[in-house]
């Protein structure tokens, strides 16, 4: 690794400042990402701002149907949350695949959907929860916030602080592991809510998490795994790498939705 200056931010306020110091500083949540690339020379951050504890990003609320979640709470706390549980287990049962424990445990939301890989889980949920991402700066929401791959709308300098949402009325996610990473090769989330049926896919996009508005529409006539006989999914729209062809991730993403249909039932 190349010499690094390590901070430990007190505030949300501190790290932006010091990040705002430094031309070459990184902010470190739960580290999966950034010490890693570190390690084999792909990232080379002159300063490292830890914010996985600071308090004010750390939490859990459920008020009614709302439900706001601090950005440095771990994906382990996401999935033993008996709150969310109550109002979006499909939520606690997505956390609880990320991963092995030690991912699960260091791993934080807020660095899951600012670093944006393209075969995170969060980013499905995210999408198709209609969720809204906190930053120290504004609010943005996640159709917005995620913009290609590993690309999100943040800013320089900005923090996500947390992400809220109102709890769907029946929700599940499927996903197709990889068996080494256990990344998604294909993951769906299907959210059924106020503002109808979202199906958020991750794993297999070549730009990223997308939406599916073929699934929602056949889903928004008849909420059942039969809807989605007739949809085809364009390979030319899929990733297509030593795990998997693009034809292959196309077939993939239909048969994880009709099993998160089946699932949230």
């Amino acid at each position: 690794m190349y010499e690094t200056n390590y901070h430990r931010g007190s505030s949300v306020s501190e790290a932006a400042s010091l990040l705002a110091g430094s031309d070459e500083a990184k902010l470190l949540a739960g580290g999966q990402t950034l010490i890693p690339t570190m390690k084999q020379r792909l990232a080379a951050p002159s300063d490292v701002v830890d914010i996985r504890h600071i308090a004010e990003l750390k939490g859990i609320s459920v008020s009614g149907s709302k439900v706001t979640i601090g950005a440095a709470t771990s994906h382990a706390e996401v999935a033993q949350s008996a709150d969310i549980a109550n109002v979006c287990p499909a939520l606690c049962g997505l956390a609880a695949h990320i991963g092995d424990p030690h991912v699960r445990h260091m791993g934080t939301i807020g660095g899951s959907i600012a670093n944006n890989d393209p075969a995170a889980d969060y980013p499905a949920a995210m999408v198709a929860l209609d969720a809204t991402i906190h930053t120290n700066k504004r609010t943005i929401s996640a159709s917005d916030f995620f913009v290609g791959l590993f690309e999100t709308a943040l800013d320089e300098g900005e923090i996500v602080t947390a992400v809220s949402f109102d709890a769907p009325s029946k929700a599940a996610y499927q996903k197709f592991p990889n068996p080494a990473s256990r990344y998604a090769m294909a993951g769906v989330f299907v959210a059924q809510g106020n503002g109808g049926i979202r199906v958020g896919v991750t794993g297999a996009g070549s730009e990223g998490v997308f939406r599916s508005s073929e699934m929602e529409e056949a889903l928004a006539a008849n909420f059942s795994p039969a809807a989605l006989d007739a949809i085809a999914v364009d390979p030319a729209g899929m990733l297509a790498d030593i795990h998997g062809s693009a034809v292959y991730r196309a077939n993939l993403v239909k048969v994880m939705a009709r099993r998160a249909v089946a699932a949230a039932g």
